[in-house]
């Protein structure tokens, strides 16, 4: 008989962590050589007590920083209560989420889900149950090139990436794909395509590159006057734009629009695994009992996290800074960054770095050298900064002041 593993090094307090072998996980990380037993509003510690300051936030996820104490503190209350019922009896600290969720989001009501990709799965759900209730037995959903939806089967088949797809064939059918941006083609498939039941679209393209429409946010306002048109479902993936990071609780309310389906994650648990899908006007009327459920979904301790997470964003501010913190960053970088090539952009504390070189991985290791975490995503020469919404202005002025000689560095040894 095999003796159960143990860590070779017991945790000895609380900010400690076992020391184990990884050889038991599957390889699906490229993980950076440094392991964090702590943090603290925007900084990461390590064993030793050195201070990281985390300009990615767990991916845009812990934005209200690591170990918010109203996020602490509601989180062992209930898991010292209830954790798990189940969604066969009514769940009080779901309702209580759902609706302040629905309050800040315009939205009519909501689905919780685990994670972001399972929210997006349930409006590709709704999507497809709006069309065969019109009678399309093939309907399709028009998505963007280089966009990320997540990573089961049906997400990243509607992703715009063939690096998350490749090795995963036959993706699913049902999607068809068009630039980011480029309303005349979508105006062209709905010529051609009458099975098209909805636009699965991010207002600003996070894994891509931190994109925006060349069109700015008025993008959303043109696809919404689509889908009128021809009663399609405007569906907006909101997973990482969501829940403040833009400088309003959703992207979409820097415009006039309301979205039929919105999907939100990451922030929405400030590190606790939680997603939802949330649907307005007809697509509200859709789901039925029996159409989908989750296991997890909306548990009372998710809950409860979700109900305090939204109410510290609104309430204490936090939605406010990371807009005049999110522009002072910007300003901060294109006065530093003048003449040198590199395009800043972003809304809020949502901020791309773009450089004029065919890749810039080697950064991610350097700043680490200078005690600062950030990440480089899909597009390879973008600098993706995701701090902290409660990020202060010295804190923004310590990631200019680590980040930006570097860039430099890197453009002297790539010229353009």
């Amino acid at each position: 008989m095999t003796n159960l593993a143990s860590p070779a090094t017991e945790p000895t307090d609380c900010h400690s962590a076992p020391t184990v072998s990884s050889s038991h996980l599957m390889t699906t990380y490229a993980r950076q050589p440094i392991a964090f037993v702590r943090g603290e509003g925007s900084f990461l510690y390590t064993a030793d007590g050195t201070a990281y300051l985390d300009a990615l936030s767990g991916i845009a996820v812990c934005g209200l920083g690591h170990a918010h104490p109203a996020v602490s503190a509601a989180i062992a209350d209930q898991a010292a209560t209830l954790v798990h019922t189940s969604n066969l009896y009514q769940v009080p600290w779901q309702e209580a989420a759902g609706a302040l969720l629905c309050d800040v989001g315009g939205m009519d009501n909501c689905f919780f889900s685990n994670s972001g990709a399972e929210a997006n799965e349930a409006a590709i759900k709704l999507a497809r149950l709006h069309g065969h209730n019109k009678g399309i037995a093939d309907p399709q959903i028009i998505v963007m090139e280089k966009s990320f939806h997540g990573r089961t089967l049906a997400t990243l088949s509607a992703t715009g990436n063939v690096k998350v797809q490749k090795g995963f064939e036959p993706l699913v059918s049902g999607f068809l794909r068009v630039p980011f941006g480029d309303v005349a083609a979508i105006r062209a498939l709905a010529a051609t395509h009458p099975n098209i039941v909805a636009i699965l679209v991010e207002p600003i393209q996070g894994e891509g590159g931190i994109n925006t429409a060349p069109q700015g946010f008025s993008y959303l306002e043109e696809l919404r006057a689509l889908c009128d048109t021809h009663d399609w479902l405007l569906m907006l993936d909101e997973i990482q734009t969501g829940n403040g990071r833009t400088g309003k609780y959703f992207a979409y309310q820097h415009t006039g629009i309301t979205p039929d389906v919105l999907t939100t994650a990451k922030g929405l648990g400030n590190g606790f695994p939680v997603g939802a899908c949330l649907a307005h006007g007809k697509a509200a009327s859709l789901f039925h009992p029996g159409n989908h459920g989750s296991t997890y979904g909306g548990t009372p301790l998710a809950c409860r996290t979700v109900h305090t997470v939204i109410r510290t964003l609104v309430e204490d501010g936090v939605i406010a800074n990371a807009e005049t913190v999110g522009a002072y960053l910007v300003n901060s970088l294109k006065a530093q960054l003048q003449g040198t090539g590199a395009k800043v952009r972003g809304f809020g504390l949502m901020i791309g770095i773009e450089l004029p070189v065919t890749s810039c991985a080697e950064l991610v290791a350097q700043a680490r050298d200078e005690q600062l975490l950030i990440i480089n995503v899909t597009a390879d020469n973008v600098v993706r900064l995701l701090p902290a919404l409660t990020l202060s202005q010295q804190e923004a002025d310590q990631i200019v002041e680590r980040l930006v000689p570097l860039i430099r560095r890197l453009l002297d040894l790539n010229p353009s």
